[in-house]
Formats: C-alpha cells, structure tokens, sequence
C-alpha cells in the first residue's frame, strides 16, 4: 500500500463523491473545477495506486476506456453496469467463481484471476421506454 499523498486523496475524495464510473479525464476535469492542481498524468497514477490497493473498480467502457469508482466492497466482486445511464450494481455470485476455477483446470490452468462485467439495462431504464 502506497503513501496517501495530498493528490491521491484528492482524487479518491473525487471518485468518493461521485457515485459512478469516471474516465481519468473526468476525474481530472472535475478537480480542476474545484480548484484542485492536479496534473492528468498524476491522476492516472493515482488511479493506478489506489487500484492496485483495491480502493477503486476499474472497468473498460464499450470503446476500451478505463472508467474508475470508489470501491464499495473490499473483497472480490463483479459488476451489473447500465448501458443507459451508468448504474452500477456490485454482485457476488458464487457460481461464477466455480465456473471460473472449473474451466481453469479443465484447461490445465492455476492461479487463475478474472473480472467481470455484465453490461445491461438497469429496471428504472427499463420502465422509461
């Protein structure tokens, strides 16, 4: 785990107001308003740290983009995420997890790691059509 530096913090309060997945230039926008220094490049470092450290979700947009949230559960989990809106739901299905280890070993494989996101529209989207 690395130093909370004054930028990082920055950031992480940032993703911790928000309740949605943010690109690094979101991010980046958003603390610029507020008057925060912070440079792009260090944002994405930071998003890298706090990542690495399991205090954000990462996941790629339909177009590859890395989009980042304040994780809410620190232990592993995959994501519902709305094609609409953006909602996002945090899952925990077990069942998964067996599929996982299932086809790893069929396929000679160990250590295996995964994540996953199911990308749907959510019931409030649903109902606005």
């Amino acid at each position: 785990m690395q130093r909370m530096t004054k930028q990082r913090q920055a950031v992480l309060d940032e993703l911790t107001r928000v309740s949605d997945f943010r690109s690094a230039q979101q991010i980046f926008e958003d603390l610029h308003l507020q008057g925060q220094r912070v440079g792009l490049a260090t944002v994405y470092r930071s998003l890298q740290s706090l990542a690495d450290d399991g205090r954000v979700d990462t996941l790629r947009s339909s177009d590859g983009e890395a989009l980042y949230r304040s994780c809410t559960t620190h232990h592993h989990h995959h994501h519902l995420v709305c094609r609409e809106c953006g909602f996002t739901e945090e899952i925990e299905q077990s069942q998964i997890e067996s599929w996982v280890d299932s086809v790893a070993a069929a396929h000679g494989f160990g250590d295996v790691e995964h994540s996953l996101e199911l990308f749907g529209v959510c019931a409030s989207c649903q109902s606005k059509k």
